[in-house]
Parts: structure tokens; sequence; C-alpha cells
């Protein structure tokens, strides 16, 4: 008896903790629906896809098909049910006799032939907040194609991880343009799925006939933890709600090789290290710099695949204290700075192995190539990336965000 009355008490806070309700909780509690009756309906989602309740958006739209009718889904990189691994080419499948065109495959874009019985597009996928990741230049991309085919595009708000307050790290340099980087924002942007998606449209030109159904109860000091909402991986190496803090500090350093950043670990993105490292000394050097809202802890494992996998790596637990005075690219710039001064050989070694493609990929997903030439030229680089980073966000991208903001502004 005593178990059901504690379980009876789970639920109820968890009930009382769901404040915020998703632009696909509005769209079919409130029968916006009912503005597509007759259309045919392309869906652009993945398994993140769900309601609060936590059921798929395909299978909301197949449960009212007296009203439209479900004609074809897209699915992004990591596809339809987010079980490959990054940058893996995804082949065209079914579900349920609905065709599932893989727009990380043999295309990026939606085609003509794809589009052909489609009436209207709906994107929705749960975004991490950060540039590089590819499920916001896959929505441009259909935005960009719809408008070539006079489609409407409904876009299903949902909550920026990190909340809409965290705006940190560089602009994107057009020469850097790509999949990985497409819109010149910076690294984090604080900004939705459908705030940037009226960003997009309207700054790039795309005319795309674009609705978004925002969200209820989201205010932008909110984290996702805050929201009372079930956090969905939104690919294999983003687990956990608080993963996206963690993958905008070390993402990049993954990039380089030059350590193991908890891939192949149970910790993805959350450690630094590696077998040369000698953690205490690490941890203290970081520590001595008093960055706010972070801590380091030191840490020891063994990757079980990716960089030195099956070696015991030797590093760092990053800790963070407060999500609101926390800066990813500090964060980056600050480890990548200090192993520079500690281990300049073991690093200098590894810089000089990145040939072109490496060297592109990194400045694809970073947006500049400055902090490459700044940890190859300098012996002691730490503040010179940390200020660098701080320098990266320009008031003029502040100032202009303003107007597609759509919470408590």
């Amino acid at each position: 008896m005593r178990y059901y009355f504690f379980f009876f008490l789970y639920l109820l806070s968890a009930l009382q903790g769901k404040t915020v309700e998703l632009g696909v909780d509005r769209f079919f509690k409130e029968e916006s629906i009912h503005s597509l009756k007759g259309k045919r309906v392309a869906l652009v989602t993945n398994h993140t896809g769900i309601d609060s309740a936590l059921r798929p958006t395909w299978s909301l739209f197949l449960e009212r098909s007296d009203i439209c009718r479900l004609v074809a889904l897209f699915s992004p990189e990591h596809g339809l049910n987010g079980i490959h691994v990054a940058a893996s080419h995804v082949d065209h499948t079914k579900y349920k006799d609905i065709p599932v065109y893989s727009l990380h495959g043999h295309t990026r874009r939606p085609t003509q032939d794809m589009l052909k019985n489609v009436d209207v597009i709906v994107y929705d996928i749960q975004d991490i907040g950060i540039r590089s990741y590819t499920y916001a230049t896959t929505l441009f991309y259909v935005m960009e194609e719809a408008a070539k085919y006079h489609i409407p595009v409904i876009v299903f708000d949902r909550p920026n991880p990190m909340g809409g307050l965290m705006v940190d790290g560089p602009m994107l340099d057009t020469k850097w343009r790509s999949f990985i980087g497409y819109i010149n924002v910076p690294y984090c942007h604080g900004m939705t799925i459908g705030e940037l998606a009226l960003f997009f449209n309207q700054e790039y030109k795309i005319h795309c006939n674009l609705e978004v159904i925002p969200m209820k109860g989201w205010t932008r000091e909110m984290t996702f933890g805050d929201t009372g909402l079930a956090w969905t991986p939104t690919s294999p190496q983003v687990p956990e709600a608080d993963t996206p803090f963690f993958q905008a500090a070390t993402g990049i350093l993954g990039e380089l090789s030059i350590v193991n950043i908890g891939i192949g670990y149970t910790l993805p993105f959350k450690i630094v290290g590696a077998p040369w490292i000698d953690a205490e000394k690490f941890v203290d050097a970081l520590e001595a710099q008093h960055l706010l809202g972070v801590r380091f802890l030191p840490f020891h494992y063994t990757p079980f695949f990716g960089l030195y996998s099956k070696e015991v790596c030797h590093g760092v637990k990053i800790i963070i204290t407060d999500p609101h005075r926390y800066s990813p690219s500090s964060v980056c710039s600050l480890i990548i700075g200090i192993l520079k001064s500690l281990y300049p050989a073991e690093v200098t070694k590894r810089l000089k192995s990145i040939d072109n493609t490496k060297k592109t990929l990194f400045c694809n997903a970073w947006g500049s190539e400055t902090i490459l030439d700044i940890l190859q030229s300098e012996k002691h680089p730490t503040w010179k990336l940390i200020a660098l980073g701080k320098a990266s966000v320009k008031d003029p991208f502040l100032a202009k965000r303003k107007e597609y903001l759509l919470y408590n502004k």
C-alpha cells in the first residue's frame, strides 16, 4: 500500500511539473488541424517528434485521417528512429505503407518528385540549440524547396534545451557555410527551432509560406529540465536533456582528435581525457582560472570504442554549477588552451596530423578557422582563445534576433 501511495505522489509531482505545452500539443488540442481539411500532409520528423503524452506526431496525424491525409514522412540525420550514428548514409524506407524519404542519404533536400503530391509540410523535431546540429539545416533546406513549389510549411515549436538566454560562441564565417553550419548565428544561438525558422525565412529572403505553432508556458530562462517534459535522446550521443550544454563545449574538441570527449564511454561530451594527461594537474590548472558556472573533477575511464579505445584515460569530468553563467565557448577555449600549455608536444603532434578534410570539418562545425590559427601559433593560448569567443557574439545579431523571438522578449 505504501508503494502505491508514493507512486501516486510521484505521478502528481510529475504532472504538476508539466508547465509547457508544445507546438504539437496546441495544434491538436486547439483543433488547428481543421485548417488542413482535405490536405495531403508531409511530415518532417523523427523519434523526437512526440507530444507531452509521449504520442508520436505521425500517429496523431494518422488518427485524424478524417480531416487530412499523411502521405509522406521525411527523416533527418540519424533516421526516423534515431538509430544511425552521426554522418551515416540513411536510405529511404516505409512506415505503414507511408514512404519515408531520407534527407541524409542520396539527397539532403526533398526533391520535386517527393513533393509532387504534397499540399503542406509539417516539421516537428527536437533541436538542441547548437548551430552545427543538422536538424535545423534540414528544416531550412525543406523551407527553401517548399518555397520553390509554393508549398506552405508549419513548424511545431519545441524548447531550446539550453534555454533562450545563452548566446555564446563565434558567428559563422560564410566561407565555412555547409550542411553542418548553414545560418549566420552564434554557435549557441539561444533560439527555438520556430524562432530560427522565422529568422531564416526573413533574413535569407526565402519567401516560404511559413507558420510557427508556438509553445505555451515556455520562458527563455527555462532549460529543458525546467519544462516538466520527457526528454527523448535526439541522437545516439545526446542521451540526456543536459547533454547539449556539454556538447557545445567539447564537441569541437572531438573534431580535432586530440582528446577523448566521452564518445565511446557512458558520459558523451561530459568528460575529457587521454592516456598522457595527469588528471590532478589538469584539474588544478583549470580550476585556477575560476570560470563562472563550472567546476572540474578529476576523472579516470576506459573508452569502449572511439579515440583511445580500450586505453585508460585520465582527465576531467565537467560539472555545471550554474547554467545561466556557464559559457560553453569559454570552457572549450580553457580546456584546449590548458592542454596546449601543459602538453605542447602532444597537442602540436596531433595538430600537425590534421589533414584538409579534418580541418574543413572542424571549420564547418565551429564556423571559423581562427581558433586553429591561435592554437598553432601561441605557446599559451588560453585567454586569447577565451577573449576570441566572447568577442564573437556580435551586438548586431542580438539586436536583430529580437524581431524573431516568440517568448518573453
